[in-house]
């Protein structure tokens, strides 16, 4: 779980692939069929692969797990089909109340991609709930190489990229701060 990119289809996985990531997510709001055929490929790619939002995707992508939000109905269903579940947290409340294998915790910074979110729950936060649960914490929101190091430090397992996802740089700072642990 050290890099975690989300990406939106698979061309754009390889590249995160080569440059690090341990985890593609497909992160495609659609219907199932859809996010079905953009996910080809991905189970291939030989790292961890996990489907947003959509256990039945999941499923019939043959994906390593499904990342579901706090809204998200199908908790039941992925343990059912044997799927790594993760959980989008957003406080030291809901990270000790999910149900998961992981968690995503933020957004740690402002970030586009999590406009709508709680506000940032930055490094004392992350690691607030590194600190409180059992499960490895994968930091997401605003992550990059001049960062993500940071969120090591604070204790997370990995960080979440979007924007950064074929960044090799944040493989690196992930991996130089690991080293440091």
């Amino acid at each position: 779980m050290k890099v975690h990119a989300l990406v939106t289809d698979l061309e754009t996985a390889r590249q995160a692939v080569a440059a690090g990531a341990t985890v593609v997510q497909l992160r495609v709001k659609a219907p199932t069929a859809e996010i079905v055929v953009r996910g080809r490929g991905f189970a291939e790619l030989g790292v961890t692969f996990i489907v947003n939002d959509d256990v039945n995707a999941a499923v019939a992508l043959g994906a390593d797990g499904v990342h579901l939000g706090q809204g998200d109905a199908g908790a039941a269903q992925a343990r059912a089909s044997g799927l790594l579940l993760g959980r989008s947290v957003a406080s030291l409340e809901e990270a000790l109340a999910a149900d998961a294998d992981y968690l995503g915790a933020g957004p740690v910074w402002e970030t586009p991609s999590k406009a709508d979110a709680e506000p940032p729950i930055g490094l004392d936060g992350l690691r607030e709930i590194c600190a409180a649960v059992g499960v490895p914490v994968v930091a997401i929101g605003g992550i990059d190489a001049s960062n993500a190091a940071g969120c090591i430090t604070a204790g997370a397992a990995g960080v979440a990229t979007i924007r950064a996802a074929t960044d090799p740089g944040v493989r690196r700072s992930v991996d130089a701060a690991l080293g440091e642990r």
